[in-house]
């Protein structure tokens, strides 16, 4: 089987059995650690508000993908979309660049946001690009189970595919409940937040 296969046979079944339980803090904190040492502190600030509320991350088998903080300021993130930002924002398992790169162009991937799928493209010179946000700090996470990648910008919430639009490499249907009998965990309801203050 091809490695960006195997890979992405994964993502989905983590995307389908979501983790149950709070992420692991212990990672989280290195992680931010990470971030901070790449001045992406305002996605720190945002994971630190989010990870206040129970549940809202679970499990440390996870990717982010940090906009910058100038992106960040404008992006509309308030409380009542924070979860959501941050989810569409993160892929359910932990992939290096070197990862990436193994994918064919145009290929969809679940995020940790249900229903909402990234595109990676790799255009050579130009760079690796998560939609249309180009990949510009990879492999900013390296101090534990966690992955996190700085991007060019913000992927906006109503700019993502759902698993019914086109999907140039879509994972054999048989091969892929084949994969997810075999890894099938408990899954978590997702935590909405309520109120609207404005964070960022």
């Amino acid at each position: 089987m091809a490695l960006w296969l195997f890979i992405l046979l994964q993502i989905c079944a983590f995307a389908e059995s979501r983790p149950k339980g709070e992420i692991n803090q212990t990672d989280l904190h290195k992680a931010m650690a990470d971030m901070r040492m790449k001045s992406y502190r305002g996605f720190v600030i945002l994971l630190q508000r989010l990870s206040t509320y129970p549940d809202a991350l679970y499990g440390s088998n996870i990717t982010f993908l940090m906009p910058d903080d100038r992106q960040l300021s404008k992006a509309s993130v308030s409380q009542d979309n924070l979860q959501d930002f941050i989810l569409s924002h993160s892929i359910p398992m932990p992939l290096l660049m070197s990862h990436l790169i193994h994918f064919p162009n145009r290929t969809l991937i679940p995020t940790c946001l249900p229903n909402r799928m990234i595109s990676i493209t790799n255009n050579g010179r130009s760079g690796m690009f998560v939609n249309k946000a180009r990949i510009v700090n990879p492999d900013v996470c390296l101090s534990s189970l966690i992955r996190c990648h700085g991007i060019s910008d913000a992927l906006m919430l109503d700019a993502f595919a759902s698993p019914s639009e086109y999907f140039p490499h879509r994972v054999p249907s048989k091969e892929l409940k084949r994969f997810n009998r075999r890894n099938r965990a408990k899954s978590a309801a997702t935590v909405r937040l309520k109120r609207t203050t404005p964070l960022y």
